[in-house]
């Protein structure tokens, strides 16, 4: 079975009944999770326990984004079989960010850090490439190629010509979007500047996620696709898309 499921979608902190950044996926019974920020590690557990996964990845190291590594840390570190380490793919600075939170217990006993971004990476079935992608903090924009699946997710950073390369012919891009309108940062991405580039490099779907908290979900998606000719979706938790 091939499919993602949305842990959750929203950027900075969640709203009531939501979380923020988080997305399972799995192939052929390999699981991989893309980011784990506030609320999302109890949802991970709907779907898979924490001792099943089979490799991380976090883009940067926002707690929107990476919070609730320190939940699954703990969930393998105490554990009655511990078992081998877990690789996880980060930004140096992610490690650090999540140790912070946890005075006793050594987060490398649980993972094995690879760091972000680089080139080439075998993870299970998948290719993992990734760019620097701008942002507040070092940020890691990631595509995870498989026989049969192309995915891009650009995290929470601002546009960039990475992302042409990154999303290129993806029969998934997951755009984090967290402005609206005419909002604009070069350190965040528009929805409307989402459809534009998913656009330019000719994905097959977009994805939406990271909505700031109390925003107009459907007028966010309906900003995308006036620049993108593909289907237009917004995350919600609990989604889950089929490949």
């Amino acid at each position: 079975m091939r499919r993602l499921t949305v842990l959750g979608t929203c950027g900075a902190w969640p709203e009531a009944g939501r979380g923020a950044s988080g997305f399972l996926l799995e192939y052929d019974g390999y699981r991989l999770v893309l980011d784990l920020g506030y609320a999302t590690f109890p949802r991970l557990q709907e779907h898979c326990g924490a001792g099943q996964l089979d490799a991380v990845v976090i883009t940067h190291e926002h707690p929107d984004h990476c919070a609730d590594l320190s939940a699954l840390c703990r969930a393998r570190y105490f554990a009655e079989r511990r078992g081998a380490r877990l690789p996880l793919y980060c930004p140096p600075g992610v490690v650090a960010r999540v140790q912070a939170m946890e005075p006793t217990e050594d987060l490398l006993d649980v993972f094995e850090a690879h760091p972000l971004p680089s080139e080439g990476h075998r993870v299970g079935p998948f290719r993992l490439d990734s760019a620097l992608l701008p942002h507040h903090v070092p940020h890691a924009g990631v595509r995870l190629t498989a026989p049969g699946l192309t995915l891009a997710y650009n995290g929470d950073a601002g546009p960039a010509e990475e992302l042409v390369q990154l999303a290129a012919d993806a029969d998934l891009f997951i755009a984090g979007a967290t402005l609206h309108g005419s909002d604009r940062d070069p350190l965040l991405l528009s929805t409307a500047q989402a459809g534009s580039w998913a656009a330019r490099a000719r994905a097959k779907r977009l994805l939406l996620t990271h909505f700031w908290p109390g925003s107009d979900r459907a007028r966010w998606t309906a900003e995308a696709a006036g620049g993108f000719a593909g289907e237009v979706v917004a995350a919600e938790e609990g989604m889950v898309l089929y490949f």
